[in-house]
């Protein structure tokens, strides 16, 4: 794939600014810089960005419904009504399940039990009944005996559903952060800062974050510990990460904290995760989350049912644990081989579609393919041919379904939403969504997304690009510098690993050809004055050149390799083109 490179030109300003964080910080240039282009100011922020601190979440009572929610907790808490705690079978909602009944279990557990409500909880088949509240979930908590619901991570369109609930004598809280419809369900409480009447001052809380504002809310009311919420912060962290929301605000606190416990306290389930993950103890950051622990949690629902990710989220046997992630792990490995062959047959698709090429989106379809996996093959496409796709596959009743993926800077969202009317469901945001819709309708509908696509789509959209924070010296690259950056951490969207290019590297000593195909570039390049180590997946092709001598200019980031107890700053290579200027 070609990329555009843009990099971050500072204002004269924001020049003053770098300057003058140089000299208070005593810091280089270079890490200054990557402050500046975080939006920093002062000296101050820059202190409160790197030590983020639990004491500057927002109050939660600044949430629409807020009031109303805890207070129809507190009185199935009191009067010991049974709760149904209804989450979606991703990581999202299956973490916001779990932090959800840890906190209402461990009131149970160090209260009155005569008072305290029974906790059950529920999570929807993907296959049988679909994203969000289902029927068949509230025919459950009746039957259990429910008098409260509280969803997560759905239930902001749950309109008929939550009027169905209301028919049965159950009452509703939803704790959502999907973008709602134009109308809200009768629920007790709807809590969702995305309300075009809600204040709450950050809007990018995960569905887990809603929850746990929840859960704060009810802790601040009644008098409890704060610190009886940090051991939940583990959930949090690996909803944020998974869910792909923004590390900013509140975000940032909130994962900061999560992996803190997830390095120091993880609960007994995570810890069997990280042990089949092959994580080392102490050693998890947002890729572990994101690219090892995530997926794994996520092919509970893709494959079998998410109920057995909340089921090892909330277990306190070591054994029981260490089974049930043996079988997450299977379940990963069985959703790993069909999403590669679901892949291969879509990619197929568009090679054998003549018009493809003129297109501006991607729409495919084949009834066999696996529910669980369309959400990952929509992303794999969208990484191939950049544009925004969808991926389709049967259901029953003549109704297909499927997800929804963007690129940089296009609201796949609003693309789906023009076509509304020829859906049976639909939900997401700007990046991601999911849709279903009848087979018939699925021409005419490929028609006015596509037609919608091609109008509203920029030529640049069209296209990856790597914005790029600074070009850097070889020399730049210090033991205090990765040290900066190190603290910037976490990253994610809203707070991108930085990316760095140097220019003009000629071969040092070693780069050459490495992997069981020799398809990577193991680099050992030099400006002359300083040289460095590096890896680049899948560029083997640039060897020969840079073995030539040929200078060449690299877009990379930085991270720490260890060999033989030995620790080492390098490269991790993003691109690589060849050096047009002297």
């Amino acid at each position: 794939m070609t990329y555009n490179w843009n990099i971050r030109c500072l204002t004269a300003v924001e020049q003053e600014v770098q300057q003058q964080l140089e000299k208070e910080l005593n810091i280089s240039s270079a890490a200054a810089r990557m402050l500046v282009v975080r939006g920093i100011q002062t000296a101050d922020e820059a202190r409160a960005f790197v030590r983020p601190s639990l004491d500057k979440l927002h109050d939660p009572f600044l949430m629409k419904d807020m009031d109303k929610a805890v207070e129809r907790l507190h009185q199935a808490i009191t009067q010991g009504e049974k709760i149904l705690i209804y989450g979606d079978y991703d990581v999202d909602g299956t973490t916001a399940v779990a932090l959800m009944y840890r906190f209402l279990e461990a009131m149970r557990r160090d209260g009155d039990e005569a008072k305290c409500a029974e906790i059950d909880y529920y999570i929807p088949d993907r296959y049988t009944e679909g994203y969000g509240v289902s029927q068949q979930g509230i025919d459950y908590a009746a039957e259990q005996g429910c008098g409260l619901i509280i969803t997560l991570d759905c239930g902001i369109k749950a309109v008929e559903k939550v009027a169905y609930a209301k028919s049965k004598g159950i009452d509703v809280i939803v704790c959502d952060h999907h973008t709602p419809g134009e109308e809200l369900p009768d629920a007790v409480a709807v809590l969702n800062m995305k309300r075009s009447d809600c204040p709450y001052p950050y809007k990018d809380l995960s569905g887990c974050g809603v929850g746990f504002k929840l859960a704060q809310a009810y802790t601040q009311q009644y008098g409890l510990p704060f610190d009886n919420l940090v051991p939940l912060l583990q959930l949090l962290a690996m909803s944020i990460a998974s869910d792909i929301v923004p590390i900013t605000g509140e975000n940032r606190i909130l994962a900061h904290y999560g992996i803190k416990q997830l390095n120091t306290q993880p609960f007994t389930g995570l810890s069997a995760i990280m042990q089949v993950a092959g994580i080392e103890a102490k050693k998890i950051t947002i890729n572990e989350l994101v690219y090892k622990i995530g997926p794994r949690i996520n092919a509970c629902g893709r494959m079998k049912s998410g109920r057995a990710a909340v089921e090892l989220l909330l277990t306190n046997d070591p054994d029981f644990a260490h089974e049930q992630a043996e079988e997450v792990n299977h379940h990963n490995e069985d959703r790993r081989d069909c999403d590669t062959e679901t892949t291969k047959e879509a990619l197929q698709q568009l090679l054998d579609d003549p018009t493809y090429a003129n297109r501006r989106s991607t729409v495919v379809y084949a009834p066999h393919w696996h529910k669980g996996v369309v959400g990952i093959v929509a992303s794999r496409l969208t990484e191939t041919y950049y544009r925004p796709t969808i991926v389709l596959t049967a259901g029953e009743d003549g109704i297909i379904s499927g997800s929804a993926r963007s690129v940089g800077g296009f609201d796949i969202y609003a693309a789906i939403d023009s076509c509304h009317d020829l859906l049976t469901n639909f939900g997401g945001h700007k990046y991601a969504a999911g849709l279903s819709m009848h087979i018939d309708d699925l021409p005419e509908f490929r028609k006015r997304f596509e037609a919608y696509v091609a109008a509203h789509i920029q030529p640049n959209q069209l296209q990856p690009t790597l914005d790029i924070e600074a070009e850097l010296q070889l020399g730049d690259i210090t033991k205090s510098f990765y040290n900066v950056l190190r603290h910037l951490e976490p990253f994610g969207p809203g707070n991108p690993r930085p990316l760095f290019v140097s220019r003009r590297l000629i071969n040092h000593r070693d780069t050459r050809a490495v992997g069981k195909e020799r398809e990577h570039l193991r680099l050992d390049v030099t400006d002359r004055m300083n040289a460095i180590t590096g890896i680049a997946f899948g560029r083997a092709d640039m060897a020969e050149y840079i073995q030539n001598g040929n200078a060449v200019d690299i877009c990379y980031e930085l991270n720490e390799n260890t060999f033989n107890h030995y620790t080492t700053i390098q490269m991790m290579v993003q691109d690589i083109q060849p050096c047009t200027t002297n």
